[in-house]
């Protein structure tokens, strides 16, 4: 049985150096209190990142952990989880180190479906180089690499994962911090790619990038926080919801023009089909809240697994058992 530890028993010795204010602070809050409900042992976790502020998480972890390159955070991750399947591995990154350098590798390992729970803090811009625009920056954004605004289209996180093939996306905002624990314990449960998306203010170089959505007075009314099997429900009074007319979502009031609560579309985050999570990824402001919570949560054939499966096959079954063996096969010269 796995040894009981709470959050306290995860904090490392090493102060805690993040700007007064940065959401990352509530997120690293929110990893040390999902981890003991994980039900996976400390020294099984590894924690590993790339390079920007939220890359040095891992010092403050009491785990094994690697603080790697830019970019290759989802390389080395992979690596770690295909070299040793029973560790639970958590892959720390920003949307500059896992969009832009890391995109690559990003990309591949959902597509690959290795089991690592991926989360993405997004603040919309580089903070750890002083405030250059990033792969989710706004479009027209004014930074210090854009004066004029920036002309690029940004990315989605959610709906980049989609194209993947992703088999779990979750979304939260960092003054959450019970939903933020929330969606990684169901992040760590999730057998495959896990990509967790955080929406992070960074108080210094683009303070206020999701205050829309995250101002506490309007919260209610411009979020929808969804669970599986519960009707995609919101509002301060519970008076709003999504429905699907055609091809669309469309949000509703409850009690007018005869819609009733049974009329509320209910959340299906187990299916396999992506057309209805990718509504919910995309929706926009101001017509639409944002979605939180666990979007996508569907099974499939992980990585790890079937690479397991392959060595044991070979293992039983081939004619090599030695390095002698494998040097003397196949066309062999002489010289």
């Amino acid at each position: 049985m796995t040894q009981s530890y709470t959050a306290q028993d995860l904090k490392s010795n090493v102060d805690v150096k993040w700007c007064a204010g940065c959401g990352d602070h509530a997120v690293l809050n929110a990893l040390q209190k999902a981890m003991p409900q994980c039900g996976v042992a400390i020294e099984n976790i590894v924690v590993v990142s790339g390079i920007g502020c939220s890359s040095r998480l891992p010092y403050y972890m009491n785990t094994y952990g690697m603080h790697t390159i830019h970019g290759r955070a989802s390389a080395i991750a992979s690596g770690v989880k295909s070299a040793n399947p029973e560790l639970s591995v958590w892959q720390i990154t920003g949307d500059g180190d896992c969009l832009a350098i890391g995109g690559n590798h990003f990309i591949h390992a959902v597509r690959r479906n290795i089991d690592i729970n991926i989360i993405l803090f997004n603040n919309e811009i580089y903070g750890l180089t002083k405030g250059q625009y990033s792969p989710t920056s706004k479009k027209g954004q004014v930074t210090k690499t854009s004066p004029m605004g920036t002309i690029e289209t940004p990315f989605n996180p959610g709906e980049l994962t989609l194209g993947c093939r992703g088999t779990f996306f979750a979304r939260a905002i960092d003054n959450n911090i019970a939903l933020c624990t929330d969606v990684m314990i169901q992040a760590q449960n999730h057998k495959g790619t896990s990509v967790v998306e955080i929406l992070q203010n960074c108080v210094i170089f683009n303070n206020g990038a999701h205050e829309y959505f995250a101002n506490r007075n309007e919260k209610d009314d411009r979020q929808v926080i969804l669970e599986h099997g519960k009707p995609m429900i919101f509002g301060k009074n519970r008076e709003k919801g999504l429905v699907l007319k055609g091809m669309e979502l469309q949000v509703v009031t409850i009690g007018e023009s005869g819609i009733t609560e049974s009329d509320i579309l209910i959340h299906d985050a187990h299916c396999s089909n992506t057309v209805i999570h990718n509504m919910l990824i995309t929706m926009k402001a101001p017509n639409f809240p944002i979605a939180l919570g666990v979007i996508r949560d569907v099974e499939d054939q992980t990585y790890d697994n079937a690479l397991t499966e392959q060595l044991e096959y070979a293992h039983q079954n081939s004619n090599i058992h030695s390095i002698e063996a494998l040097f003397s096969s196949g066309e062999i010269w002489e010289i």
